[in-house]
């Protein structure tokens, strides 16, 4: 185990709201709405085709995946109370000793070592997509403000300097952070559930105002559309609901981790996912209309969109929404509604990013104290009992993430396709961890702990096979999106498994049966 440099303690002062809390800042209560839209509008099939009109039931799949996988997280969570930062990490090693047959012991360290590389590849890069995301809302209202779009460049700026701040918060200690966290919860649903009534009372009120409807009626908004469609759009609208299982690697800080994170991943999963998003994109996408316009000048060639098609092409699909919303149903204020509205997103995108790290940087310290990462991310600050140098290298890496992001939509749908990609092989794997650890067990279910985690285990794998092949034989955009994917999943496994193949090398230890011993 790497050395520890302090005598930093970490204190249990978590109750269920505050486990719960945390997690629910990762999901981010309708922010999503709001940065993700325009990638879900702009959604295309292999070939060039809209779906867009699927974005409702890509996110129902989305969810139906994302309960299956809690439910796996909240029992294993039940059995291992004792998993501190580990999560699901902690849950693959257990799994195998836990068996009585300990010729299974053997495989505990590749099961340990294959998760948490893959959940590197999920926390790592998720907390770029945020910052990316966050840079893209400044430059948005910078726009709105001055009509000045900002360079690249000066995008890049903003992201470097929103990941330090957040880093400093996170650095700071997780008691900050909750509390930061359940403010920015019940701004973030007031605002956005009082956005979601607005529009359906748009909708209401203009049944021949407006003559052309994105969607003809509310049964048009909710129905499968295309199953392809369906599942192109679950690819991305799974950003929108991971989190659930970030508090799993608060057990250390939960004052009793046994009855409140199992309870606290399936409660954020049911009140953002099930309430707030499919409510909040319901009527999103119930008010979509010819009033939202989109004008881009390309080499001096100008070209308008409207509908769905406007909502794709602009860099806030939400703030065009609520301009419509205030000039139309509250005299005339629009601007001010979209500011406003603009401000809470960028608290709960502050939220969520912060939630992030501190989920990322406990996996990594876990990993790091059973000598499977590096012994710099193996060290809590004396004060504050943080992982505070991992902090700031995971600040670093999302700044380089996001800079790859705030260039196109191309390049922020590649770095969430990325992130998206290491979520639904984290998630596969623990539901097959559940499978494992619940066999022989006296308390074993079928339903619970066979064929849940089966059907979990399946969709995450026909996610993963929607990515590869939905975005390998797309047009010219999907393919420069998976170039961007792959590349960085790419590079973190090569990276995986050299520091690995070195680790092995200067510690002896054997990738299959190391110090787990058979009889």
């Amino acid at each position: 185990m790497g050395e520890q440099k302090t005598n930093a303690q970490i204190k249990s002062t978590l109750g269920l709201t505050g486990v719960t809390v945390n997690a629910m800042a990762l999901i981010a209560p309708g922010a999503f709405l709001w940065i993700t839209y325009q990638m879900q509008a702009a959604a295309t099939a292999p070939n060039g085709a809209s779906v867009a009109t699927d974005i409702w039931s890509g996110i129902v799949f989305a969810l139906l995946l994302a309960f299956l996988t809690a439910l796996s997280y909240a029992e294993l969570a039940k059995i291992y109370p004792e998993a501190g930062f580990g999560s699901s990490y902690y849950f693959a090693e257990k799994a195998f000793l836990d068996q009585e047959n300990k010729a299974h012991h053997k495989w505990a360290r590749l099961a340990k070592l294959v998760t948490g590389w893959a959940a590197h590849l999920f926390y790592w890069v998720y907390p770029g997509v945020m910052v990316a995301m966050m840079a893209i809302l400044i430059g948005y209202l910078y726009a709105a403000f001055t009509g000045r779009t900002l360079s690249t460049l000066e995008l890049t700026a903003i992201a470097v300097a929103f990941a330090g701040m957040v880093g400093y918060i996170a650095y700071r200690g997780v008691t900050g952070s909750t509390i930061t966290a359940f403010i920015i919860n019940v701004v973030q649903l007031i605002s956005l559930i009082g956005f979601s009534i607005a529009a359906i009372i748009y909708r209401l009120q203009n049944p021949g105002h407006v003559t052309t409807w994105a969607f003809s009626s509310a049964w048009d908004v909710v129905k499968i559309h295309s199953l392809q469609g369906m599942l192109i759009q679950s690819t991305i609208a799974i950003l929108i609901l991971v989190g659930f299982e970030s508090s799993t690697a608060f057990a250390a800080e939960a004052k009793n981790p046994k009855r409140d994170i199992p309870r606290a991943v399936i409660i954020s999963l049911v009140i953002q996912g099930l309430f707030a998003y499919l409510f909040e994109y319901f009527a999103a996408n119930y008010m979509v209309s010819e009033r939202m316009v989109n004008t881009t000048v390309t080499n001096g060639v100008s070209t308008t969109v409207t509908g769905l098609a406007a909502a794709g092409a602009s860099s806030a699909p939400m703030g065009d929404m609520s301009i419509v919303l205030g000039n139309s149903l509250l005299g005339g204020i629009g601007f001010g509604l979209m500011v406003t509205i603009g401000l809470t997103v960028a608290l709960a995108i502050l939220g969520t990013t912060l939630s992030a790290i501190n989920t990322a940087v406990r996996v990594s310290y876990a990993m790091a104290q059973d000598n499977e990462m590096p012994a710099l991310l193996n060290s809590l600050h004396g004060r504050f009992a943080t992982p505070h140098r991992a902090v700031w290298v995971l600040v670093a890496v999302s700044a380089l993430i996001a800079a790859v992001g705030v260039r196109s939509v191309d390049g922020l749908t590649g770095i969430t396709l990325a992130s998206n990609f290491g979520t639904f092989v984290l998630y596969g794997l623990t539901c097959v961890w559940t499978i494992i650890a619940f066999s022989g067990r006296k308390d074993h279910s079928m339903m619970k702990h066979t064929i849940i985690p089966a059907l979990g285990l399946l969709a995450n794998l026909a996610m993963l096979a929607a990515i590869l092949y939905l975005y390998i034989i797309g047009n010219s955009d999907a393919k420069a999106e998976a170039y961007i994917c792959f590349a960085i999943a790419g590079l973190w496994a090569a990276v995986s498994v050299l520091y690995v193949l070195f680790n092995n090398r200067r510690s002896g230890r054997a990738l299959i049966g190391a110090g787990y011993k058979e009889s």
